[in-house]
């Protein structure tokens, strides 16, 4: 295979990352999952037969192959098979139905589906039946029963046996550090899902800046919770891992109780994920009868995030490096971070400062810079900015101004010290009597209400001030909200028009298979129940 390289040089591709893995990390666990335990040798040995599997199969170097599966073994060994002979990987979000998924496997042009059958009672065959993807796109199972028209992991494995792993190296030295790796489509605020075109380049250039400044290293074990079909789960999941010399250790479906029995079995050290996750920890009546004592590094964000969580991550549990950081697909995963020596308040109120060689700013909407402190859109400019949009020029031209800076649509605040403070989605913002009200504000606020484990604000319909803010409070464990004394301490604490009119204490937040509270799913029940309240039929 490709020549070692030395830990100074630019690995460039994907491919040759993992033909040197072996040999830059010969005695280091690379991968646990059940009784699957594999070093990076023998990792970076299943790898090429994968790909010798995909070369097999007629995937030539640039086509797409389209993976839809949970964070198991198979979706590394599969995905990175296929990325190693030359393949663009289309990651599918695990709760997709049928005809979302189709839609996605259609537009990409993918030549191979990976899938499991099975995975939470979903039969992802099943729910591709009629979709007519299967007249252009070959099945291929990596876990679970093959239907027929299907084909099973092993028997695609088989079929590469004749391929000699000279051709696997021969694809790898042709692809380029500015070949596309991955197409990762967004959720999109409108319309359908858009295809992020990313190359290696970009990819090993801003894990690597990740992975230094939140201190993984050879040897750390990485639970990785965040699915791999987000960049989240992927990019500083599996290429961090494969970069530092990390042990993978996937986590399919987030269960508090299994995470605390992983985390204490297999002595995890590091532990990325959404607030909810840390708090569903550090909540956890059990969470003292497991021993959590080889955690070190958290990477959270993408919420709002009390100062306290912080505090409490590093007092009660045995956490040195907390980073909170920013990022969209769009910008290869990351815009910016906070680093390991900021204080509590700076990790828990701001998203950090922009990553090396990259730029930063808030501007308005006729996209001149605004001074520290005021609030405007948050765009960026630099290594990590994404080619644009498969198919799209449309939307890419919205999206990447002519000079070249990328508009994320979030809304945010910057400091003297380039720090950003994410204020809200310019979707998520409403309008209470003209005057702008953003939800992570208010959210942040309220979390400093003693009793408050998790809470969620959303704009709901008010025939006097046009919107109004309606709360979801989760009480902490043990704990009784009075919803009479939290408004009084709100109306105290913040702005009049911040106050959300309406408090409802629930038991959980709906969140999606990234760990993100699903603020439609909120508006849609706040809106559901004012038009109640307005009919008269509710109280």
């Amino acid at each position: 295979m490709s020549r070692p390289m030395r830990a100074d040089e630019n690995w460039g591709t994907i491919g040759r990352l993992i033909a040197a893995s072996g040999d830059r990390f010969p005695n280091v666990e690379a991968l646990v999952d059940g009784d699957l335990r594999l070093t990076f040798p023998e990792l970076r040995d299943r790898i090429i037969d994968s790909a010798r599997a995909h070369i097999a199969a007629g995937v030539e170097k640039g086509d797409k192959v389209a993976i839809w599966a949970p964070n198991i073994a198979e979706w590394i060994i599969s995905g990175l098979g296929a990325v190693m002979a030359g393949a663009v990987l289309v990651p599918l979000n695990t709760r997709y139905k049928g005809m979302e998924a189709a839609d996605i496997i259609r537009r990409s042009g993918a030549k191979v589906l990976l899938c499991v059958n099975g995975f939470l009672g979903n039969d992802y065959v099943g729910m591709l039946a009629g979709t007519g993807i299967d007249d252009n796109c070959r099945i291929v199972v990596i876990k679970g029963d093959a239907p027929e028209g299907t084909t099973s992991w092993q028997d695609y494995l088989n079929g590469g046996a004749g391929v000699p792993v000279e051709s696997v190296d021969a694809r790898v030295n042709e692809t380029s550090p500015d070949d596309l790796c991955d197409l990762v489509f967004t959720s999109g605020t409108t319309g359908k899902p858009k295809g992020v075109m990313v190359t290696h380049a970009q990819t090993l250039r801003v894990f690597e800046v990740w992975a230094d400044v939140v201190g993984l290293a050879e040897g750390d074990r990485y639970l990785i919770v965040n699915p791999f079909f987000h960049t989240f789960g992927y990019k500083s999941g599996i290429i961090a891992s494969l970069l530092k010399g990390a042990t993978m250790i996937p986590e399919p479906v987030f269960d508090v109780q299994k995470v605390l029995t992983r985390i204490a079995a297999e002595k995890v050290s590091m532990l990325p994920g959404p607030p909810t996750l840390f708090l569903s920890i550090l909540n956890d009546p059990n969470r003292d009868s497991f021993d959590l004592s080889s955690l070190r590094v958290a990477v959270t964000g993408a919420a709002a995030i009390p100062v306290s969580m912080i505090e409490r991550m590093r007092d009660e549990l045995t956490f040195k490096n907390i980073i909170t950081a920013y990022g969209l697909t769009e910008a290869t995963g990351t815009v910016t971070m906070c680093r390991p020596e900021d204080d509590p308040e700076t990790i828990a109120l701001t998203s950090g400062r922009a990553i090396p060689d990259t730029e930063v700013r808030i501007v308005d909407e006729n996209n001149n810079e605004l001074p520290r402190g005021e609030a405007g859109e948050i765009v960026c400019r630099g290594y990590n900015v994404m080619l644009g949009y498969l198919d799209n020029p449309e939307a890419t031209a919205e999206t990447i101004d002519a000079d070249g800076w990328l508009h994320t649509g979030d809304v945010g605040i910057m400091d003297e010290r380039g720090y950003v403070r994410i204020t809200d989605r310019t979707k998520d913002m409403f309008i209470v009597g003209g005057f702008n009200a953003y939800p992570a504000e208010i959210e942040n606020l309220l979390m400093a209400y003693e009793g408050i484990a998790q809470v969620a604000v959303v704009g709901v319909p008010d025939e006097r001030m046009g919107e109004v803010g309606m709360a979801f409070v989760v009480p902490r464990d043990g704990v009784t909200v009075d919803v009479a004394a939290l408004s009084t301490w709100a109306r105290e604490a913040m702005a009049n028009f911040k106050v959300p009119r309406h408090f409802r204490i629930v038991e959980v937040l709906p969140t999606n298979a990234s760990g993100k509270v699903v603020k439609v799913e909120l508006r849609e029940m706040g809106r559901a129940e004012m038009a109640k309240l307005e009919s008269g039929s509710g109280a």
